[in-house]
């Protein structure tokens, strides 16, 4: 029973050093060099390798549909700093339209 749980302690520092040491990695982790677009599925597999998915720089990829086609599908990869910008003015344009629908004459001449 000693040796067990001495085994499982010695397990969980293990995992805890090679945690914090893959932590650390990524925390020197530079941003990638390329647009995440134009990189194929298996370079963003490896440049994310010992990222969080929370990270600032971790990429994630989106499928969005192409007008007009049934089955035409453009990928969008993008790091989680640059989904923020994205999705921060996004909002702001919906914001700014739906504020000039509200603001927008009406014609009661009917």
């Amino acid at each position: 029973m000693l040796k067990m749980m001495f085994a499982l302690a010695l397990m969980g520092s293990t995992a805890a050093a090679a945690s914090d040491a893959a932590s650390d990695a990524a925390a020197d982790r530079a941003p990638p060099t390329r647009m995440p677009s134009e990189m194929t599925p298996t370079e963003i597999k490896a440049y994310n390798v010992g990222l969080a998915l929370t990270h600032p720089y971790y990429i994630k990829c989106r499928k969005t549909l192409e007008i007009g086609s049934l089955v035409k599908k453009n990928r969008v990869c993008h790091t989680n700093e640059q989904w923020k910008k994205v999705w921060a003015t996004e909002n702001q344009d919906a914001r700014d339209t739906a504020e000039a629908m509200t603001r927008a004459p009406v014609n009661h001449s009917n």
